[in-house]
């Protein structure tokens, strides 16, 4: 944890303002991890309280990231940008891909500094992925980035993962039109891997949407169709766009789900 000593000061001699709450940093509280700041920390606390099952949530987005890239290099993708990574945990987009196929190149982007630090001391010694600053909300910046086009063959398939950031775009951010630039910069036989807020109707989903609106001015929870239209023009894949745990899972998934496991949907899609 980084709010005391030389670490604090560390962190705020590099620009960083520790009394802002970070989601790539809050994401890791909630997670269990050890890589964030006291503010970071009332915010996850916040949501969990509000919600008991909110760290579920956390965790089966994280689990369908593990499922999901596994599913691409199983279908020849050997390259993924990663948007929005946040901070390093167990089980990332290079651990899996890498596994099952030694040769796979992956660059994370995220626009929090420390992402990039920690993420740079990890992989030092790994030649296939490259860690950037950048915001993901200028995709042409983004896929212009060096690293980018050291490790990504534009000509052919890449997996683009999405996961649980669309959602921290606004609508007069043109969300739709943000996905569907990095999806046009992409040849035939790539994928959209995209996990997002769900509007449900429950009461756990607003106040979900309440906390994060009041510490980030961010998090926005949208409808099945909205979700839906980011893969538009896309075949997705079985069993389509649905609740995290029902994406393929490796183990018996409780029904009916709780509603920790109803939060998100999330599907993977082929451009044709």
């Amino acid at each position: 944890m980084r709010e005391r000593g030389e670490d604090r000061v560390e962190w705020v001699e590099r620009g960083v303002d520790v009394r802002v709450p970070s989601i790539a940093r809050v994401y890791d509280a909630a997670l269990g991890g050890k890589d964030n700041f006291a503010v970071d920390r009332a915010v996850a606390e916040e949501l969990i309280k509000a919600v008991p099952g909110a760290r579920d949530g956390a965790l089966a987005n994280r689990a369908i990231l593990s499922r999901g890239v596994r599913f691409l290099v199983e279908q020849g993708i050997d390259q993924f940008i990663d948007l929005g990574s946040g901070l390093p945990s167990a089980e990332n987009t290079h651990e899996v891909a890498q596994r099952h196929d030694p040769g796979a190149s992956v660059v994370y982007v995220d626009i929090d500094p420390i992402v990039l630090a920690h993420g740079r001391a990890l992989l030092a010694e790994n030649s296939r992925t490259r860690v950037v600053t950048a915001d993901a909300r200028d995709p042409k910046a983004v896929l212009a980035l060096p690293e980018v086009r050291e490790l990504v063959d534009f000509d052919r398939p890449v997996g683009l993962l999405m996961v649980a950031i669309v959602h921290h775009l606004e609508d007069d951010e043109d969300p739709a039109g943000i996905v569907r630039t990095y999806l046009d910069a992409l040849p035939s036989g790539s994928y959209l891997f995209l996990t997002h807020f769900w509007a449900n109707g429950t009461p756990e989903a607003a106040v979900i949407e309440e906390v994060l609106h009041g510490a980030h001015n961010t998090g926005r929870f949208r409808s099945r169709e909205e979700i839906a239209g980011f893969f538009d023009g896309l075949d997705l894949v079985e069993p389509g766009l649905v609740n995290l745990p029902l994406w393929r899972p490796e183990d018996k998934v409780p029904d009916p789900l709780p509603v920790s496991g109803t939060l998100l949907l999330g599907g993977i899609a082929r451009k044709p």
